[in-house]
């Protein structure tokens, strides 16, 4: 792995009160390329995405992003730094329309020009929001509404984008179609880091993992080693191995 770090976590300690939760979380995250991050339960995954986008208190440790030293900076300056945090589940707003979600996404940009060339741009590439644009967000599918999310990330043109369980509820065909936009996104320069409940399937569209376990980085490696490693087949990966596809 010898591309330069985009982001890189340092002994990262953190959790909530008297939890700790992140134990020493070193790692590093290459650009353009997209990073599966794998563990069991309560491996601190969710917690270190927060951590990352400065929703969760650094105790010890460093943070560095995009070359500079992010630890405990506010998600408005990561957001303003280049990084985007999409969590788990629905985080849209259902009543309101997709462009009205769209423009929310916006809401950090100051030169209405700007954020009217953008909406623009994110309507082109994602034409089912351009059709639904004035349709309340609640009627959308759920790939529908998880494509929302992502499209309404991209209007801030991120260097880096941390999704977190972007198949929870969706169907095997939208699956598909969200990992497709993940790899568009990768084509394009953009960084992804990913946790998703099906390890297997997400590391066989990513150029490296990241396996954690009780709030430490066991394992960084490229994907394609991560997933013909039958020991972690067995404990992270449901068993058996299966053909390696990864960075397809």
């Amino acid at each position: 792995m010898n591309a330069e770090p985009i982001l890189v976590l340092d002994d990262v300690v953190g959790g909530y009160g008297k939890m700790t939760i992140l134990n020493g979380t070193t790692a590093r995250v290459h650009r353009a390329g997209i990073t599966t991050v794998i563990g069991p339960n309560g491996a601190g995954k969710s917690t270190m995405f927060k951590a990352i986008f400065g929703l969760l208190p650094v105790r010890n440790g460093k943070i560095f992003f995009a070359g500079r030293d992010t630890t405990n900076l506010p998600p408005r300056k990561m957001l303003d730094a280049g990084l985007v945090y999409i969590p788990q589940g629905r985080n849209i707003f259902p009543e309101l329309s997709v462009r009205h979600n769209l423009e929310l996404g916006g809401t950090a940009l100051t030169d209405q020009a700007q954020l009217s060339s953008r909406l623009d741009s994110v309507m082109q590439r994602f034409p089912v929001l351009r059709e639904k644009a004035s349709a309340q967000a609640s009627t959308l599918s759920g790939g529908q509404q998880k494509i929302l999310e992502v499209a309404r990330g991209l209007l801030l043109e991120p260097k880096l984008i941390l999704i977190d369980e972007p198949s929870i509820g969706l169907s095997p065909i939208m699956v598909q179609e969200v990992f497709g936009i993940l790899k568009d996104l990768r084509g394009k320069g953009v960084t992804i880091v990913l946790i998703e409940q099906n390890a297997r399937q997400a590391l066989q569209i990513s150029d490296y993992g990241i396996v954690l376990e009780q709030g430490q980085t066991r394992i960084e490696d490229k994907a394609e080693s991560i997933l013909s490693d039958p020991r972690i087949a067995q404990l992270f990966l449901g068993g058996g191995l299966a053909p390696v596809e990864a960075a397809s």
